[in-house]
């Protein structure tokens, strides 16, 4: 569908409104707006968007979808029809990107379409799990009860991201401090000793000849460093978005010293609490296993569980299916069986949701607590070789001097 602007007034209060609407062509736009009770004024095509600084200042973040979830649960629990509701929140809404998805929004569950369909054409925002969700709620009848496991999905899921950023925040600040003294005092001390020697017609000790050749790399050269710099973050950023170099990051994440545990836990934690959300909606058992592989964000654990859904699908157990993989661990497969005995595989999911979610703050404040000391001895060592390399050649002076 196309987008467009358009200007028009609003026949129960007379004021004039400018906004977008979404349609296949002007005439459609048209038609949209005079059933919603607008005058159409002016209707142009909108032209893409593709100003860097308009797309991050119009992120859409992971509050601002809570907050619409929770809103549009609660407006649609307390009876409002689906497109006033839409209707209210986007007075409401102050993300002028989501402002815009709720009025496409509109436009589609008024020309027909399901919310369900609605969603889906804006894939970049709402993921299959949001829409699966959707979809399961529409279908039942519960579209107020999906739309808030929607929501709790999402807060916990920002939740755990929020505390593996805040641990990580310190270690990058005092990594960013000390490269930070680094240069200061190889481009402004650094010199200052060497010409002092230079006119002394000393020779310098070993590890000062080292940082000075270090000072003088950097003080003439600084551009083919930031451009050396730039140029492979450039490649690197490239290359992490292509498939291999996708796989080949999964794979760090899962075998990294120190972080390993912590990636491990985080994508147990999401996929037993995304089959649980899907499984408590009342999503089929391989549907959830095709959403949870997405979900959980890396490619050599979603291929792990699409495995077992083919086995499942073939007619085996999950718990089965699970147990012979490398990176499921063995208490999923044995929680999973619990709950295949029970008949309650969503509520053993949850539980073992909470017990790696747990497991995760642990390994969080432990890799904390770890990398603080490890950086303080970086910075002792960084700073001792600075100190080093400035007080040997002045001692080397003095005794000159003595002499």
């Amino acid at each position: 569908m196309r987008k467009f602007n358009y200007e028009a007034k609003d026949k129960t209060t007379n004021k004039l409104v400018k906004a977008t609407v979404q349609a296949e062509t002007e005439h459609e736009a048209a038609k949209l707006l005079i059933e919603q009770g607008f005058t159409p004024v002016t209707i142009t095509e909108a032209e893409p968007n593709d100003n860097p600084l308009s797309r991050l200042t119009d992120r859409i973040t992971s509050k601002d979808k809570v907050v619409f979830t929770r809103q549009l649960s609660t407006l649609i629990e307390a009876g409002l029809p689906l497109s006033q509701s839409l209707r209210t929140l986007v007075d409401q809404t102050s993300n002028r990107r989501l402002r815009t998805i709720i009025q496409e929004l509109i436009a589609s569950v008024e020309g027909g379409h399901t919310l369900h369909d609605a969603f889906a054409k804006h894939p970049e925002v709402f993921d299959k799990l949001f829409l699966a969700l959707v979809a399961a709620g529409e279908a039942s009848g519960t579209l107020d009860e999906s739309l808030q496991h929607i929501a709790a999905q999402q807060e916990k899921d920002a939740e755990i991201m929020g505390r593996i950023r805040g641990a990580m925040t310190y270690p990058i600040i005092v990594l960013f401090v000390i490269v930070g003294v680094l240069i200061f005092m190889l481009v402004t001390v650094v010199p200052q000793v060497e010409k002092l020697y230079k006119d002394l017609h000393q020779t310098l000790p070993f590890i000062t000849q080292f940082i000075v050749g270090l000072s003088q790399f950097i003080t003439k050269l600084w551009w083919v460093i930031l451009v050396g710099v730039a140029i492979v973050v450039y490649l690197g950023y490239q290359y992490f978005r292509t498939e291999p170099g996708k796989h080949t990051l999964d794979v760090l994440k899962l075998n990294a010293p120190v972080f390993k545990g912590l990636f491990r836990r985080l994508y147990m934690a999401r996929f037993n609490r995304t089959g649980e959300t899907l499984l408590d909606s009342g999503v089929s058992m391989l549907d959830m296993l095709a959403i949870s592989s997405d979900a959980v964000n890396n490619s050599i654990i979603a291929a792990e569980i699409t495995r077992a859904a083919e086995k499942v699908k073939g007619g085996k157990d999950l718990s089965t299916a699970l147990s012979v993989e490398d990176h499921i661990p063995k208490l999923v497969s044995q929680m999973i069986s619990i709950g295949e005995k029970s008949g309650r595989v969503d509520q053993m999911m949850g539980k073992t949701a909470k017990i790696y979610e747990e497991e995760l703050d642990e390994e969080i404040r432990t890799i904390s607590t770890a990398i603080e000391p490890i950086l303080m001895v970086v910075l002792a060592i960084v700073a001792g070789g600075m100190v080093a390399a400035i007080l040997l050649p002045i001692y080397g002076l003095v005794n000159t001097i003595n002499v």
